[in-house]
């Protein structure tokens, strides 16, 4: 999967995790620590992104990008937020003034 399908297969994946033994899982690990936890590795994700962004190395830009949106995931996954209500939202909000 080469799309952006593969965002809801992660979702999935994640989420199935939530109740693994973190001794199994680093996602199952992320989930035992619980949601402040979750919520300061998806921050310290965004920064490294923004850094290689800064930089300019796409290489780099594109591994921490895929790190952030794992990250993203399972912050949503922990707060039962639905990927088709985040894609809702984004919808509701295209081709409006300042969001296209």
């Amino acid at each position: 999967m080469t799309d952006a399908r593969i965002l809801d297969a992660l979702y999935e994946r994640v989420s199935a995790r939530k109740d693994a033994d973190p001794k199994d899982s680093y996602t199952a690990s992320l989930f035992a620590k619980g949601g402040p936890k979750i919520a300061q590795k998806l921050g310290e994700e965004a920064v490294e992104t923004v850094i290689e962004a800064m930089r300019g190395d796409v290489k780099a830009l594109t591994s921490e990008s895929a790190d952030l949106l794992y990250h993203l995931m399972v912050v949503w996954a922990q707060a039962d937020l639905e990927p088709c209500d985040v894609w809702d939202e984004l919808a509701k909000r295209y081709g409006r003034g300042g969001s296209s």
